[in-house]
């Protein structure tokens, strides 16, 4: 064969080898490529995975604790004076787990706190020593509703006065203001995740005229009014709305058909919980399923009145009360609220015949279990009338708790 042609064999045969070379080399490219590709898709698969399992939202369960009427008679001030100083924690020392055991505790402040210059005073125009307030929130409350037939006791100067020894003790407070804006300002406490939105109203203030020009200083009972407020609450984007209404007949041990009707309209526009107060006896409480404009339900909770929790007063049913309990959950999956168990702690309002801090605030259960185990701190009269306010307590909630 002639050198020529085997020179150009010998070319196209290294010709063939160099593109097989150059094939071989680009298909191994596009394989390290496509197993690198296939790697970053199942990284990110497990990436989306992970994000899917950290949006699973956890349900979140509060425990809600609620007191009666906080007043103060000239028996309960002179009773917490000594050496110079108003002390009543001795009053609280029997229950004060049970409010600081509560991941929110509330009630309703039925005197007003106007300063030591303008004297302390009794019923009919409450003005109690600013030691209450301090010791309020040390015995565990967070809010308190100041909205009630008492809030102008001492002058729109008192509603003042409260407002700052409130804020000076640390405790939230709805139902009286000090300006329009603080009255269009709702107050929502976050606890533990859980957004509640609180409202207060009162029917009125024992014919007391609210300042000309002032009108925004307490919340006055009007369906208008109401749902406006309602309204207000809702634009912060609540869970839970609570509102406290000072209503009904005092020393009635059943809500009358105002009570009644109100009720249904904070049901129907929203409200999730009601606290009743101003009868100064325990009236009934009762869960409820509302159903929505949209046709969904939700669950609803009313206690007509809580009755007294501190007060110096006598009158039958007056002294006897209780400290009561929710169980909420939010819960993570859809948001929806329930209130999943109601119970209560039976209370009543001791004073002892003679001596010093002769109020003290029992826990019935726990004083009638001592006395019974030889621990007397009681006498045996005062034991059997405890266990008659006991009875007496559990057979009206109990009743109530069915429907």
């Amino acid at each position: 064969m002639p050198r020529r042609k085997k020179k150009l064999k010998l070319g196209i045969i290294i010709l063939i080898i160099l593109l097989l070379i150059v094939i071989v080399e680009c298909c191994y490219q596009v394989f390290i490529q496509s197993k690198k590709e296939n790697k970053t898709a199942n990284e990110n698969k497990v990436e989306v995975n992970e994000e899917e399992k950290e949006e699973v939202i956890p349900d979140i369960t509060i425990s809600f604790t609620a007191i009666g009427d906080i007043m103060c008679h000239n028996s309960n001030y002179n009773d917490a004076y000594s050496n110079g100083i108003y002390d009543f924690s001795y009053v609280f020392a029997d229950i004060t787990e049970k409010i600081q055991s509560a991941d929110i505790a509330v009630g309703n402040l039925e005197t007003t706190f106007a300063g030591a210059d303008r004297g302390y005073s009794n019923y009919p125009t409450f003005n109690t020593p600013e030691a209450l307030a301090t010791d309020l929130k040390e015995m565990g409350i967070d809010l308190l509703s100041t909205a009630n037939n008492h809030s102008l006791d001492k002058g729109y100067s008192g509603i003042e006065s409260t407002i700052s020894f409130l804020d000076a003790a640390g405790i939230a407070h709805t139902g009286t203001y000090i300006s329009p804006e603080s009255q269009n300002t709702i107050v929502v406490q976050d606890v533990k995740g859980i957004k509640i939105a609180f409202l207060s109203f009162t029917y009125g203030t024992n014919g007391i005229p609210v300042p000309s020009g002032k009108e925004y200083c307490v919340n006055l009972i009007s369906d208008e009014h109401i749902i406006n407020q309602i309204n207000l609450a809702k634009a912060q984007s609540p869970d839970v709305i609570c509102v406290f209404m000072h209503w009904g007949e005092e020393y009635k041990l059943e809500p009358n058909a105002e009570q009644e009707r109100l009720a249904e309209l904070l049901f129907t526009n929203g409200v999730d919980i009601i606290l009743g107060s101003h009868p100064h006896v325990l009236e009934k409480m009762e869960k409820r399923t509302i159903t929505l404009e949209d046709g969904t339900t939700k669950d609803g909770f009313v206690i007509y009145s809580l009755g007294n929790f501190m007060s110096g007063q006598v009158k039958e049913n007056t002294k006897n009360s209780i400290i009561l309990n929710l169980m909420i959950t939010k819960h993570g999956d859809t948001g929806k609220i329930s209130i999943d168990n109601i119970n209560y702690t039976p209370i009543y309002m001791y004073k002892r015949a003679s001596g010093v801090q002769r109020y003290k605030i029992l826990d019935l259960a726990k004083t009638i279990s001592e006395y019974e185990a030889g621990q007397a701190v009681v006498t045996s009269s005062e034991y059997q009338t405890l266990v008659n306010e006991y009875n007496k307590i559990n057979g009206t909630m109990e009743m109530d708790l069915t429907n």
